[in-house]
């Protein structure tokens, strides 16, 4: 999408569509635009629109006025508000008025709404916009392509900045959202490596890959083991942020990059198996993530590493009750195969923390559990540094993705104690999995580093369609974790 500043207020916009934002039964349109002020909201009180969450409404505008139809969003009471739901209004509308035929859209350069500064709100509603233009009609034969939609944001503006860091990390989502869509047969590990190498030379990041070859010389015997009964070998992807500050300390995001997970030999049942091509969502934020940040030039460096292999049930796969090996020399038992994410992020924590990182962060589409405790409405975050934790809470409160602590206890660690290895990848009594398995992973990371663990199994994907988004990928993580590190 393509983003422009017009100083004239959003009344005099020769667009095709207005877009304007409700707050319940209130117009949040600034001063200077009273007659679209009054317009939307007799239109509204004659509609079944009541400014409702997730609510859009077209309305054509008279033939005297320069835009041609008017798109009213709900963002919901003021009680219920969090800063997610005006960047989905903002996608809601665009997708409703694509699906309109329009191409051309204009919303006010600010508005008061109460928590949100000027630049959060055009962030928010910039990358809103312009996610709100993606399909995934890859695989459609009947696919057209769309001109390419603008938008235009209309009044003063202070600070440039803002809506042109919501450009770029809109740009990003949508570069990287059709890899994260593809099935396991398109997107197999070598791909995404391959895809990975591309998107760094474009923007400017190194990227190394490492093979079968060099990770089984390294000693990455947990992320081996995950891809020994798959046709497809595994990949460690590493792409690196130079940075601005030389002198600071890298940040590294992890990502769990399962391209396709049947279970393994403790095989998933069949139904809904299919959607398990969402097991690779982490790394698909962490790759968002590093286009972001490259395309902003952040301060920091910054280091992404993406464990990808597939977890398939072939002749030489893992076995329940296996032993191995992971990178930093702890054995691990391995009672379920389909506790694999986190073998995947076992070694490449251990990567991680060999480079001396100021923080280390890993996302994972990891337990069932997660999904059971907080459903889609948040990601949980455990950790080994309050500190760490509370910043990535209030980066994501900002940048609408919201995260819940749970706690990490050392009897979430005496549960993975194994009566023949170091660990165990599976908890003893079944219970806490979501914080099991983050005790499991805290094995992995030194003393003195501070970590961070975001599961995102609830988050990361949509299985039907809501206003904002076709099914699939999300790409959640990527906006909080640009949000925290823009800020260092």
């Amino acid at each position: 999408m393509k983003t422009s500043i017009s100083p004239a207020p959003l009344a005099d916009q020769k667009k095709d569509a207005l877009i304007v934002f409700f707050q319940g039964s209130e117009v949040l349109l600034p001063a200077g635009n009273t007659v679209l002020k009054k317009r939307a909201t007799d239109y509204a009180k004659n509609s079944a629109f009541k400014g409702e969450a997730g609510q859009i409404a077209i309305f054509p505008l008279p033939e005297k006025t320069p835009a041609r139809q008017l798109i009213v969003a709900g963002l919901g009471e003021n009680r219920s508000f969090h800063n997610a739901l005006l960047e989905q209004a903002a996608a809601s509308a665009v997708r409703a008025g694509r699906a309109a035929g329009l191409k051309s859209f204009a919303m006010a350069a600010g508005i008061k709404l109460k928590g949100v500064s000027e630049s959060d709100y055009q962030l928010l509603a910039g990358r809103g916009a312009c996610w709100g233009t993606y399909e995934f009609s890859t695989f459609k034969s009947d696919r057209k392509k769309k001109a390419v939609p603008t938008l235009t944001f209309a009044g003063a503006v202070k600070d440039r900045n803002a809506i042109k860091h919501a450009e770029a990390q809109g740009a990003s989502l949508l570069s990287t959202a059709d890899l994260a869509n593809l099935p396991g047969n398109e997107a197999p590990p070598a791909k995404i490596a391959e895809w990975a190498k591309a998107m760094a030379k474009e923007n400017g990041l190194s990227c190394q890959v490492l093979g079968k070859a060099e990770l089984s010389r390294k000693g990455c015997g947990a992320i081996l083991s995950v891809a020994q009964g798959s046709a497809q070998d595994a990949k460690m992807i590493i792409l690196r942020h130079s940075g601005t500050n030389k002198k600071a300390k890298p940040i590294v995001l992890v990502g769990k990059t399962v391209t396709f997970d049947s279970g393994g030999i403790s095989l998933k049942p069949g139904k809904g198996m299919g959607w398990m091509r969402y097991d690779k969502c982490g790394g698909m934020a962490v790759l968002t993530a590093m286009q972001m940040i490259a395309r902003m030039n952040v301060k920091v460096p910054v280091v992404g590493i993406l464990g990808a292999a597939e977890n398939m049930p072939g002749s030489n796969a893992i076995r329940p009750g296996d032993i191995i090996k992971a990178f930093n020399g702890k054995t691990i038992e391995v009672l379920n195969t389909d506790a694999e994410g986190r073998l995947v992020l076992a070694d490449a924590i251990g990567l991680a923390s060999e480079m001396k990182p100021a923080a280390i962060v890993d996302l994972a589409t990891l337990t069932g559990a997660c999904l059971v405790a907080l459903g889609s409405a948040a990601s949980a975050i455990l950790g080994n540094d309050q500190k760490l934790v509370d910043k990535l809470i209030d980066s994501g409160a900002t940048a609408g993705e919201r995260l819940w602590q749970l706690p990490l206890y050392k009897d979430y660690t005496d549960e993975m104690k194994s009566d023949f290895a170091d660990l165990s990848n599976l908890g003893k009594s079944g219970g806490a999995g979501t914080a099991t398995a983050a005790a499991f992973l805290q094995e992995f990371v030194p003393e003195g580093i501070p970590w961070a663990h975001l599961d995102i199994a609830g988050t990361a994907w949509l299985e039907a369609a809501k206003p904002y988004q076709a099914p699939g990928a999300t790409l959640f993580g990527a906006r909080l974790l640009t949000q925290w590190i823009a800020n260092q």
